[in-house]
This record gives C-alpha cells, sequence and structure tokens, in this order.
C-alpha cells in the first residue's frame, strides 16, 4: 500500500530548486554561496545586475536543457523572474506538465 507522502511533489521541487540553483552560478557567474542564500522571496530579475533581458534567455535555455523541458514564450511572464521562489514555482509546474 502506498502512502500519500510529499514526497511525490518535492522530487519535482528539488529538482527544480538544484537546476536553477546550478544555472545561476554557471550561467551567470554567481558566487556558488550567494546562491546557496537565495529563499523564496529572494529578488532576481532588476535585484541582480548579472541578470539582464540577455541572460534570461541563456538561463532559459540552460534550464530546458538541465530539466528536459520545453518553455515556450507563451509560458512566461514578466512575473516568472520576480524572486527565485516563483521561478522555482514556474519550474516545477512544467516538470509536472510534462510527467503527468
Amino acid at each position: 500500500m502506498r502512502s500519500h507522502s510529499p514526497h511525490d511533489k518535492s522530487s519535482h521541487d528539488r529538482a527544480a530548486d538544484e537546476a536553477l540553483r546550478q544555472s545561476l552560478i554557471e550561467t551567470l557567474a554567481l558566487d556558488a554561496g550567494r546562491v546557496a542564500a537565495f529563499e523564496a522571496d529572494t529578488a532576481l530579475f532588476g535585484a541582480l545586475p548579472e541578470l539582464d533581458s540577455m541572460a534570461v534567455a541563456t538561463l532559459l535555455t540552460d534550464l530546458e536543457d538541465r530539466l528536459g523541458i520545453i518553455i515556450d514564450d507563451d509560458d512566461l511572464d514578466a512575473e516568472a523572474f520576480e524572486t527565485f521562489g516563483r521561478l522555482q514555482a514556474f519550474l516545477t509546474r512544467k516538470l509536472d506538465a510534462q510527467r503527468t
């Protein structure tokens, strides 16, 4: 008998979190310690000088490759990049939708 634990969904949460952190470190050349300290409400676009409009495209391509997802232009709005938590939640939703 299988219990309904939060581990099923949290695996996507963890995957999105890890991929996003690694991508921010590698594509934006951010310090790993700085990225490790990011919380859900950590501001991204507009707060990180490294994350400009050109870097967004690079970041999204890297995240697609890391997570095996496709991010369409229609999927995104500016709010997704406001905070670390919003972007992580967006990626989790993409993983959930792809693997259902």
